[in-house]
């Protein structure tokens, strides 16, 4: 445990032992910290320990107190003291990819303080963001991107005529990325003075899996080369980083920050393409982190360190997990893709049951998609299981690879909508603007789990591709005593009738359309699909009311409401349409159910909305 007082300068730490970080557990000034990188560079090396030992108890003691990142973030602690003890920053840019292991990092770059702050509203950001702070030189959220970003900055003439020095500091996992692949590649054919540093702990969220990952592993059992004897050391001269044209170092302890620093010195004094390869151990300083990294990559607001308890209801990843082990067992065509989130997308029981009929194919979403389709072409039936987010980076296979070739691949896309904490980068705001352009895709949005499994089926069964959006979190029976029923391609139902308004409601908002429709005397329709619409249902709908309200939980700009007003246009209805979705902006971070209210689409917020048309009762109802 780590217990502490409110006050920084009588704060007590109780580091937990044995496990604390190289110097850590040695900690005789509980109050030292240091809050700016000038701080840091004022001091001996051999207080850097001490340094890191306060940063991790920190850490441990905040994160468990707020949510967040957790064992990627105690693992790169020295990684981060010995980088800004190094390298002159801001001015020299340290390019971090993904962002879970950047909390020491804004903890030494004047955020400190506001550490307890992180991830939530109005707070700091789980990952660096360019305006937050100057320190911050890219923002970054999905995995891959450091490299290149960082050899753009590298290849500046700005950067080149100034002599500053860029690193790129990217994990085992990310470096499975294509986007970080095509990158080396580039960087290692230029002579651009260009860092690459390799933080190697074996593990994204799950484990790292492929070729890339084993050979990384291979060099890992090779001993550690803290001094960089002048050159490459023999055993490294076959790297893949060699081969691509770079100076390759390494590897070193990630943990010995002395020998850290030192490594860092001499390399901070060459140019051109080099990779110095760090091993760390993910969790670090934290006993149950670093024997199970997976289940504690992230936690829940908690005075001690814990798993998210499982929530009464399942979730949405929990229904389809089940349902994909259900389908596997009826049917053999049956496989599932996953880019890296096994754990994430409700796969572990899946890869218990059928391991052979699930492929992680590593940080590779394009791939995955691409794979997919690969497989539809000799009768299998694969299912990319993805985040929204994630998604956006494969739009061109989806295109091109499925879409366009008719192939049935279920996409079955995680995580869309608001997603909360995580922020603008892992909102999952645009798949139906950007999936619903395609053509051959059909879109179905379940409004809850019992819906979700249905329109699983139904997806699945289609002769071409499909997608099943739905948002993190409960998957609760929004209308059990209705039932769900077998969905059928394109056609919503009506689930309440009223007199007022008609509110047409798309996905996991539905519950707060049924809500709102109380006050209102609305009706209410699920219309399940995006993509074919419910043509014959919307006209039924325009023929009864004056004014449609569509309700999504995705951008306006191109959403479903978009799809209504134009079957609108097309079939010549006069009637007053009222889009309501997430605005023309990124979210910010925060809780899925507060960023929802801001935006006025809990039932609240429909209530304001429809009434500001003047219809729908008095501001004065309940």
């Amino acid at each position: 445990m780590v217990a502490m007082a409110t006050s920084a300068s009588t704060q007590v730490l109780e580091f937990p032992a044995p496990h604390s970080s190289a110097g850590g557990a040695e900690l005789t000034d509980p109050a030292f910290c240091c809050r700016w990188p000038r701080d840091l560079r004022e001091l001996p090396e051999s207080d850097l320990p001490r340094v890191a030992g306060a940063i991790r108890a920190e850490l441990i003691a905040s994160v468990t107190a707020t949510g967040g990142h957790f064992a990627g973030n105690l693992g790169a602690v020295e990684l981060a003291v010995a980088l800004h003890y190094v390298f002159d920053t801001p001015q020299d840019s340290l390019v971090w990819d993904t962002g879970h292991q950047a909390y020491a990092h804004k903890m030494l770059s004047g955020r400190w303080d506001r550490l307890g702050s992180i991830r939530q509203r109005g707070g700091l950001s789980g990952f660096p963001r360019r305006d937050e702070s100057h320190y911050d030189c890219f923002g970054v959220g999905h995995a891959g991107t450091a490299v290149g970003a960082a050899l753009g900055m590298a290849m500046s003439p700005l950067t080149r005529c100034a002599g500053l020095k860029t690193v790129a500091i990217v994990g085992d996992g990310a470096l499975t990325a294509g986007m970080a692949l095509e990158a080396l590649n580039h960087a290692g054919g230029t002579d651009a003075d260009l860092l690459v540093v390799v933080n190697h702990n074996g593990i994204s969220i799950s484990p790292s899996v492929g070729a890339l990952s084993r050979h990384l592993d291979e060099l890992g059992t090779l001993p550690y080369d803290p001094e960089l004897k002048g050159g490459l050391p023999p055993e490294l001269e076959d790297s893949v980083f060699a081969r691509l044209g770079f100076a390759a170092y390494g590897p070193v302890d990630g943990h010995d920050l002395i020998g850290l620093t030192r490594t860092l010195r001499r390399l901070r004094a060459m140019t051109g393409p080099r990779v110095l390869h760090v091993i760390t151990c993910k969790g670090k300083g934290y006993a149950p982190a670093e024997q199970d990294p997976t289940r504690y990559h992230a936690v829940s607001r908690a005075k001690t360190p814990r798993v998210v308890p499982a929530p009464v209801e399942p979730t949405f990843s929990d229904v389809v997990g089940d349902w994909l082990v259900e389908r596997a067992g009826q049917d053999e065509r049956l496989v599932c893709i996953t880019p890296a989130m096994t754990d994430g997308s409700g796969l572990t029981e899946l890869a218990r049951c059928f391991p052979e009929r699930l492929h992680d194919v590593a940080i590779a979403e394009q791939h995955a998609v691409t794979f997919a389709a690969g497989l539809a072409t000799t009768g299998q039936k694969p299912v990319v299981a993805i985040y929204s987010s994630f998604l956006q980076r494969a739009f061109d296979q989806v295109v091109h690879d499925v879409a366009l070739q008719r192939l049935p691949v279920l996409l079955a896309v995680d995580r869309a909508g608001i997603v909360g904490e995580d922020g603008a980068t892992h909102a999952g705001s645009l798949d139906l603007s950007f999936l619903r352009c395609v053509p051959n895709l059909c879109i179905a949005a379940p409004a809850d789990g019992p819906e979700c499994r249905a329109a699983l089926d139904c997806a699945y069964a289609q002769p071409g591709p499909a997608v099943v959006r739905y948002p993190r979190g409960s998957a609760a029976p929004v209308c059990p005593e209705s039932g769900p029923a077998a969905w059928r391609l394109g056609k919503g139902r009506m689930l309440r009738s009223g007199s007022a308004v008609a509110l047409l409601s798309f996905g996991a908002l539905l519950d707060q359309a049924l809500i709102a429709a109380e006050t209102l005397d609305a009706t209410v329709a699920d219309m399940r699909w995006v993509k074919p619409l419910d043509e014959s249902l919307i006209a039924e709908l325009a023929a009864g009311f004056r004014l449609l309200v569509t309700i999504e939980d995705n951008a306006v700009c191109g959403g479903a409401g978009s799809a209504v007003g134009e079957i609108l246009a097309r079939l010549g209805l006069r009637v007053g349409l009222l889009t309501l979705g997430l605005p023309d902006r990124f979210p910010e971070h925060g809780g899925r159910r507060e960023i929802l209210a801001e935006w006025g689409l809990d039932a609240a917020g429909i209530v304001r909305a429809v009434r500001a048309r003047g219809l729908a009762g008095s501001p004065s109802d309940p």
